[in-house]
């Protein structure tokens, strides 16, 4: 009897996990969407591939995709003194400014308050929208790539990045925070995570 009873709880664990499961993919498939939709409409640039730009004779704006699922973006990426400035490669040592927003289908604008950032000239605006900014960073994040704990997609973005460049990275919930709720941060929120590197050492 208590093995029959035991069966059951079991059946009835896996079955919770398999709707679980069910529902996060549902989440990533629905996000995944939202981004495409997003990118390919009114979105500049618009979303097209590095392979549509590599054959363009046009220097096309483009997209790169990261892992799964995250959207990286480089702007002046066509800088003709780009190619002087270092290239991040996994183990460099980074400095970097950062902007981390909760993504909702709409352009981030200037006006857009981030989730959290280290961009000291934002502090102010920060704190008059009720905001306790007192344990926040406004120095430089420094980050060794590959090694220091950031988040996944923004991780996956680095690499192939230069010294200087202003990067665009939007990324589904499971390269961001994951399924569950992170301080205010609720759950399976889809991420923009907009960064400037601002120093290489190799």
């Amino acid at each position: 009897m208590l093995r029959h009873g035991l069966i059951h709880i079991f059946v009835f664990v896996g079955l919770l996990a398999l709707a679980g499961c069910a529902e996060e993919e549902t989440s990533y498939a629905n996000q995944t969407q939202q981004f495409e939709t997003f990118l390919s409409g009114s979105h500049v640039p618009s979303l097209v591939s590095e392979e549509v730009a590599a054959a363009s004779t046009e220097e096309l704006e483009f997209y790169e995709k990261m892992g799964q699922t995250a959207y990286r973006y480089i702007r002046h990426y066509y800088d003709p003194e780009r190619e002087s400035r270092p290239e991040v490669e996994w183990g460099d040592r980074i400095s970097m400014t950062f902007w981390i927003y909760s993504f909702e289908n709409r352009a981030i604008t200037i006006n857009t308050m981030p989730l959290y950032t280290n961009d000291g000239a934002l502090r102010a605006a920060l704190i008059e929208t009720g905001l306790n900014v007192g344990y926040w960073s406004f120095e430089p994040l420094e980050v060794t790539v590959g090694e220091t704990p950031i988040l996944k997609g923004a991780e996956l973005a680095l690499p192939g990045c230069r010294e200087k460049d202003t990067v665009e990275v939007y990324m589904t919930y499971n390269l961001a925070y994951g399924s569950g709720l992170v301080g205010i941060i609720p759950e399976e929120t889809p991420v923009a995570f907009f960064y400037t590197i601002d120093s290489v050492e190799k």
